[in-house]
């Protein structure tokens, strides 16, 4: 039986969208940019030969002289003015609202029309020049000249400073937790601009995360009856494991679905590979 006109139109037409979502997906994987990314602070590094900061909790948000994108390579929709200070030498940095308030940056970043009175509030705190040449430290001093010549209060030059030791680099941690900080980066001095994954950039905080994806929800049991129980999760490396702490009670009436990436925090790794104590943080949004 031959199939008919309306038929192989459906059939041409669904195939002509799946290549059109295929082109779009091919479009923005090849349009995000390639990023320095940290690994976790060892036990045996020493940190007087890198440069430390604090970790913001913000969006990471990449300006190249003409577009401001996210780490997707989606275009940051902002509002035309704070593109229209943003200077010619392109940066790297977070957009950043205050400590604890990354659910209210998230909010403010994502809108499609910009509210200018909340991109007001923001800071766009730099830590780096995409494929600048000399060391980290050299290129830390050009990220101060550039923006005290930029003169424009939201453009900021994250502070970099040294520590003899691990005793004071712990001081200083403590002294940013205290301070409802999320932790500390530590930038290698010497290191040329690198991408991907390197230990040229470290990060250090009370609780190590990461990531991993949904694939299935657990159903609660006694009070959280008709509700999510926990999350099965696996990681890239292919572990899978529930979470069960951390959520929320707005977060089990809706929770995440199966395929979204989550962030979790977690105290090391057993023998077998699996986070210890792990707790749910938050949906990776597709900035």
């Amino acid at each position: 039986m031959r199939p008919r006109f309306s038929q192989l139109w459906f059939l041409l037409a669904t195939w002509s969208l799946i290549s059109y979502l295929s082109s779009v997906d091919q479009v923005k994987a090849a349009s995000a940019p390639a990023l320095l990314l940290a690994n976790e602070l060892g036990p045996n590094v020493d940190p007087a030969k890198y440069l430390v900061s604090e970790k913001y909790d913000g969006v990471r948000a990449v300006w190249d002289g003409k577009v401001l994108r996210f780490r997707s390579g989606r275009v940051v929709p902002a509002p035309s003015w704070f593109i229209a200070k943003l200077p010619q030498p392109p940066l790297d940095g977070e957009l950043w609202l205050a400590r604890g308030r990354f659910d209210a940056l998230s909010g403010i970043v994502r809108k499609s029309e910009p509210i200018d009175d909340e991109w007001r509030q923001l800071k766009y705190m730099i830590f780096e020049l995409p494929d600048a040449p000399g060391t980290f430290a050299e290129r830390a001093g050009r990220i101060q000249e550039i923006v005290a010549k930029t003169k424009w209060p939201q453009l900021i030059a994250v502070d970099q400073s040294r520590v003899a030791n691990r005793a004071v680099l712990k001081k200083k941690l403590d002294e940013v937790v205290r301070g409802d900080g999320e932790g500390l980066m530590l930038h290698l001095a010497d290191a040329p601009y690198v991408t991907g994954r390197s230990d040229a950039l470290l990060k250090l905080k009370p609780l190590q995360d990461t990531e991993a994806v949904v694939i299935e929800h657990v159903a609660g049991k006694g009070k959280y009856t008709g509700m999510l129980g926990a999350l099965r999760v696996r990681t890239p490396a292919g572990k899978i494991f529930l979470i069960g702490t951390g959520l929320t009670d707005e977060v089990r009436k809706n929770p995440p679905p199966a395929g979204a990436t989550v962030t979790y925090t977690y105290r090391g790794l057993t023998k077998t590979g699996l986070p210890r104590f792990a707790s749910y943080l938050r949906v990776r949004e597709n900035f």
